[in-house]
Order: C-alpha cells, then sequence, then structure tokens
C-alpha cells in the first residue's frame, strides 16, 4: 500500500505511526520506493533501488527502536552492509560488495531503519559537489540546475525531496553540512568519537571524519544520534558522553548562549552579500531569543592548515584507491578514475612519513589555537557556504587545466570555506537551513559547539527550529 501522507512526516512521525499500527514497515517501504521510483529520474539521487532487500528486513523481523520501519537510504561509501554492492561513486570500484556489515550499519538497523536503497557520491566522496562521471549529476530538487554539495549529496537531495526521512552521511571535510546547506536539510556532523568507525577503520581519514546522516528534522537527528552513538570494539578514541540524551537536549531550550559570529576565516574570502545579510538576520533571531552574540576572529597559519589537509585527504584518498583496485583488478588510470583524483592519488604516493607527521603538527596547532578561543563561547556561528549553491558543472574536477591545488582552492576559498576547519579541530557542527536565497535555493548557518557538546548544538537547534520553522519549506521536486 502507498501511504499518501508519507512525506508529511518525519521520522520519529512515520515510527510513530507504526508504533500505532496505522501503517506498516511494508506501507512505508512501499511509499519510499514509490517515491524514489517517481522523482530519481529528475534527481538522479538514488544508485541502487533496493526493494527486494527492505521487504526481506521487514519480513524477518525489525527490532523495536526509535525508528521501526524507517526508510532510509545508505551512501555508497564508507558505512555498509553486508551483500551491498558499490562503485564509490567510481569506474575502479564499481561492483565491489561488501561481505559484513560494519558496527555503525549493525546500530542503524537495530534503530529499526529499514534500508531501500544506496545514494550517490562523487567519486571517492572527494568533492564538494555530486556529480561523479560513473553515475552522472545529481540534480538539486530545489533547481535542477544546481549542484546537491558533496560528498553526501545523494543522501541530501533524497531527504530533502522526501524519499526518506533520514539518510547515511559522513563528513571529512564537510560532507554532511554542505550538503544539507545545499539542499535545505539538517546535516549534523558529531564531534570525533562519537559515532563508531569499526570494524573497517579506525582513526578514520587521520581523525577527520565521522558518519552519521542527513535529517529532515532536529529531533530525528538527536534520537539517532542517541541510537547509534558510543565507543565500540577496540575503539581509537571515544568522546565524552552526554549528561543526557541528545533527544532531550533537544526539546528543552538553552540559556542565554554566548556565541562567536564569524564571517571570514584565514586565508579565505569573506562570504558573499547575501550570505553576509542573511548572517545578521540570524544574529537578530538569536538576540531576540536571548543569546548574546558578538563578532570573532580565528588566527592560525592558513598557508599550512591547506597543506597539512590536502596531505591527509590525499593519503587516504590513495590507500582506498589501492585497495579497491585489489578487489576488482582493475588498474588506475585515466579510464578508471577522473582527472583530480588522478593528481591526487599521485601526489599521495610521493608523501614521506615524516611529511604526513609534519601535517599532524600542523592540524594540532590549528586545533589548540580554535580551542583556546572556545573557552569564551558556548557556540560559533558562520555561514553555511561562501555564496549561492553551485550550478551543475561549475566544480568539474575534469576541466581543462585543472590541477589538485586550483581545485582546492575553487572550493576552498570561497565556497566551502568554513566546513573543514571543524573536522581539524574536532567539534560537533550543524548545519540549519534557516533562510532561503533570493533565487529560492536554501541558505543554510552553520552552529559549532564545544568538543563534545551536542547537547548545546542540539538545544540551541531545536529552539531555532520552533522559532524560525523551515518544515514548510517544500521543494518544487517533493513527494
Amino acid at each position: 500500500m502507498i501511504f499518501d501522507e508519507y512525506s508529511a512526516y518525519d521520522g520519529l512521525g512515520l515510527a510513530e505511526l507504526v508504533r500505532r499500527k496505522e501503517v506498516s514497515p511494508r506501507d512505508l517501504a512501499d511509499s519510499a520506493i514509490d517515491a524514489i521510483e517517481r522523482l530519481n529520474p529528475e534527481i538522479n539521487c538514488v544508485v541502487q533501488q533496493l526493494h527486494d532487500h527492505a521487504v526481506a528486513e521487514i519480513r524477518k523481523g525489525l527490532p523495536y527502536g526509535p525508528f521501526r520501519g524507517v526508510p532510509f537510504l545508505v551512501k555508497e561509501f564508507g558505512m555498509h552492509f553486508k551483500g551491498m554492492k558499490t562503485s564509490a561513486g567510481s569506474r575502479l570500484a564499481a561492483g565491489v560488495t561488501f561481505d559484513a556489515d560494519t558496527e555503525l550499519m549493525t546500530r542503524m538497523r537495530n534503530a529499526g531503519l529499514v534500508t531501500v536503497g544506496t545514494s550517490t557520491t562523487p567519486e571517492m566522496a572527494f568533492n564538494a559537489n555530486s556529480e561523479a562521471v560513473v553515475y552522472g549529476s545529481t540534480r538539486n530538487p530545489w533547481n535542477t540546475g544546481h549542484s546537491v554539495g558533496g560528498s553526501s549529496g545523494g543522501a541530501g537531495a533524497a531527504v530533502a525531496s522526501g524519499m526518506v526521512p533520514i539518510a547515511h552521511a559522513n563528513d571529512g571535510g564537510g560532507s554532511i553540512r554542505i550538503p544539507g546547506a545545499c539542499n535545505g536539510v539538517v546535516g549534523m556532523k558529531p564531534t570525533r568519537g562519537r559515532t563508531p568507525t569499526g570494524p573497517d577503520a579506525g582513526i578514520f581519514l587521520w581523525g577527520l571524519a565521522i558518519e552519521f546522516a542527513e535529517t529532515r528534522s532536529v529531533r530525528d537527528s538527536a534520537a539517532l544520534l542517541d541510537a547509534v552513538s558510543g565507543p565500540d570494539d577496540g575503539y581509537f578514541y571515544c568522546a565524552l558522553p552526554p549528561k543526557r540524551s541528545f533527544l532531550a537536549a533537544a526539546m528543552t531550550p538553552p540559556g542565554s548562549l554566548r556565541i562567536g559570529v564569524l564571517d571570514q576565516l584565514p586565508g579565505t574570502a569573506r562570504a558573499s552579500r547575501e550570505y553576509r545579510a542573511r548572517l545578521a538576520d540570524t544574529v537578530k533571531l538569536l538576540e531576540d531569543l536571548g543569546h548574546v552574540c558578538e563578532p570573532v576572529k580565528l588566527k592560525y597559519d592558513a598557508e599550512a592548515f591547506n597543506e597539512s589537509t590536502i596531505r591527509l585527504w590525499a593519503v587516504t584518498l590513495g590507500y582506498f584507491m589501492d585497495a579497491f583496485a585489489s578487489m576488482t583488478g582493475r588498474k588506475i588510470s585515466a579510464r578508471t578514475v577522473e582527472a583530480v583524483t588522478l593528481e591526487v592519488y599521485r601526489y599521495a604516493h610521493k608523501l614521506k612519513a615524516v611529511e604526513m607527521e609534519w601535517a599532524m603538527g600542523v592540524q594540532n596547532q590549528v586545533s589548540r589555537s580554535v580551542g583556546a578561543v572556545m573557552r569564551d563561547y558556548d557556540v560559533l556561528l558562520t555561514p553555511g557556504l561562501g555564496r549561492e549553491v553551485a550550478k551543475l558543472g561549475e566544480l568539474d574536477q575534469n576541466a581543462k587545466g585543472v590541477d589538485m591545488m586550483s581545485w582546492w582552492r575553487q572550493l576552498m576559498y570561497d565556497y566551502t570555506q568554513f566546513t573543514p576547519l571543524f573536522n581539524t579541530t574536532g567539534q560537533p557542527a550543524v548545519m540549519l537551513p534557516l533562510w532561503q536565497s533570493k533565487a529560492g535555493l536554501p541558505m543554510a548557518m552553520q552552529f559549532v559547539g564545544r568538543l563534545a557538546d551536542e547537547e548545546t548544538l542540539y538545544s540551541l537547534a531545536g529552539q531555532l527550529e520552533q522559532a524560525h520553522p523551515w518544515a514548510g519549506r517544500r521543494p518544487p521536486l517533493y513527494a
């Protein structure tokens, strides 16, 4: 049965209907597949539609978690389930099949989520858009001429268009938050060590990356983090546990917070005029809610920060490429990977161990400098992006003359400059879709908390969701 009101509910709302036996998990799976079949030809955010897999999970019997029966997508990079096929957004990896669940996947399943498909990613999740050659472009449901962001762009578009209320995502430089900003959904990057990385990874992307999800509502994000957080067997590090549940925090307004406001980071452009105007609107909204906002500046060596981050990303990318080549028997070449990816791979194999130790030293210096600033603030506020959502084809890593460094500058100077810093620091950061641009595209704001303090972020996010709701805003392409 197709449930006509399916897309009107968030994940907890759908789970409550299942609990009351008003709809069945099979009804929700059928509704999700129907939405995918209707919308995906135009959006292109779902790679594999897994109706039979979902039905088999339901027949086996679903755990009684907080999201029992709620449809869910898994990104084609990172977390995976037994039997899952992937290309990781690359011709090199096409057809790779995993033989076990990751720990996070097990926890997602125990939360009651039902996997109905997989979502698109740029090649090896190494881009701030989602236009991999292997899939073709994923298009923004607000305007199909624009990007969905990356690397969890397929997840962001699927949630924004109502295909599913929750979709797996991960973030090594903004890959949860950038799609949140581009698609107008909630993108929480939890604090370092909050969600499990095992058994396949220990220190994921040298500690920069963390796995979680895109959601439509703040409460879904909080309840899901409650369900999946915590250390796993043999963990390298874990975050300090919260004092209360994240969902309780999201349902409780914070007291007056001291918020530091940034419209520029070292070595990057200021946010665009329209973004600065919306930043000012956000400050007024926060002050009306009783918070204290003041401008703040961060100081660190931007050139060293960029070089150190490039090294960490490059070596991890090279490692995954070698692994996929071994699994598929394909050679790494211009026929199997995209142009900038190939250049980064070659750069990675020239790096020496001592150069990586230098990179980690710089990351530590930058993190310590930001940490010192956070003594004085509960939260930092930045624009979500540096400018309007990019158009399709604008961030083409196969464009003639584009090399690794020009590619980096194109992304990090004036577009996604506000996100990578907080992968380095490990702080939790959430993207909230508070505004719309004059062109009708989402304009998000990023809120950054102290290390291991998602509670304050969820309290503030829940308050803002009530004060300036976005749930009623729907893109033209919506289920």
